[in-house]
């Protein structure tokens, strides 16, 4: 499967090319490194020996730019061509996510290719992959040569499941690009229909309206007692407020006059003396005596009762701390000072 790193925006793709020993696998791969700029391509490791060139994969990983925002690479393998390393092509197979099979055209290799064929098919079953599912191509490869079947044969015994194939000539480099191309777009393709089917399997399922049925009516026999009704809540009254009395007498109810008995007295006049020059005796003025220094103090100082109980702000309240604070700490500076 397709690796996606949604952190450093990354994908990563594995194409492995299967095929006979000795086919042109191989050399498709130098061909396109050498073809490949050095700044979109990696190192080209190959394990070669006498039987075979390739003893276990040659391993290529190349950069196609960005897709997406996402810079996408290729890593690109290949499989051992004889069948006694059937364990080292099973391991190289597993997490394959595109396949090239290099067919030999000549008509001495066509049992080679049934055989490879055959072989890839049997390793991908154990895997649990599909053929139809997994992207593949095919590339007949060495045209050139004079013992080379018709395209028509290679077809009919290679490829009867109709999937794309290709002419080529990996030592030349005819096809060989061509043939990349292809399985680097399907490969996409197959991605991102995978990855549009699985964010739309993903969304929760919108909920369907629940019809909510009400439950029947009981049917209450007229013999059948009733539950009581709920008595009313109690009227509250205000703690602490007594409701006026408009049974008791007025103000004015109350104080009239009774015949029979003597009028009240009047009260007697409140009105000031009258001043000289207004009519009256006038009365000498009187020096006012002088006050001690306690009686001064107690003159200044405010009557600290309920009723004239002055009235500060919070504000206030908080300078005047601050005042004091800063007075009584001025007179502990000085008397320490002083006794010094």
């Amino acid at each position: 499967m397709v690796s996606i790193n949604y952190a450093f925006k990354e994908i990563s793709c594995k194409i492995v090319y299967y095929g006979p020993g000795l086919s042109g696998k191989t050399t498709n791969l130098q061909y396109v490194h050498k073809k490949v700029p050095q700044p979109t391509k990696g190192e080209l490791i190959s394990l070669a020996t006498d039987a075979d060139r390739t003893l276990y994969f040659d391993f290529l990983p190349i950069n196609i730019g960005s897709v997406a925002g996402f810079t996408t690479k290729f890593q690109l393998y290949t499989v051992p061509g004889q069948v006694y390393y059937n364990a080292t092509r099973k391991l190289v197979l597993r997490g394959a996510d595109g396949l090239v099979f290099v067919a030999d055209s000549q008509e001495s290799k066509m049992e080679e290719n049934q055989e490879s064929l055959k072989n890839l098919l049997d390793n991908l079953q154990e895997y649990g992959y599909n053929l139809n599912e997994v992207p593949m191509v095919i590339q007949y490869n060495k045209r050139d040569l004079p013992g080379a079947l018709p395209l028509d044969v290679l077809e009919k015994a290679l490829n009867p499941n109709g999937l794309l194939s290709f002419e080529a000539v990996a030592v030349k480099g005819d096809g060989v690009f061509d043939t990349l191309k292809c399985i680097i777009k399907i490969v996409l393709e197959n991605a991102r229909a995978k990855s549009e089917t699985g964010s739309k399997s993903a969304e929760p399922p919108s909920p369907q309206p629940v019809r909510q049925e009400m439950p029947e009516r009981a049917e209450h026999n007229n013999n059948e007692e009733r539950p009581a009704a709920v008595s009313q809540r109690p009227k509250m009254e205000p703690v602490g407020v007594t409701q006026p009395d408009w049974s008791a007498p007025s103000a004015g109810e109350q104080f009239r006059p009774v015949p029979g008995l003597s009028k009240p007295s009047p009260e007697p006049s409140r009105l000031p003396a009258p001043l000289p020059g207004m009519g009256g005796e006038p009365k000498p003025a009187e020096r006012p005596k002088p006050l001690s220094s306690n009686e001064r103090l107690a003159a200044t100082r405010p009557d600290f009762n309920l009723k004239n109980r002055p009235v500060l702000r919070p504000t206030e309240l908080a300078r005047g701390r601050k005042e004091e604070t800063k007075k009584k700490s001025f007179f502990s500076r000085l008397f320490g000072f002083l006794k010094k």
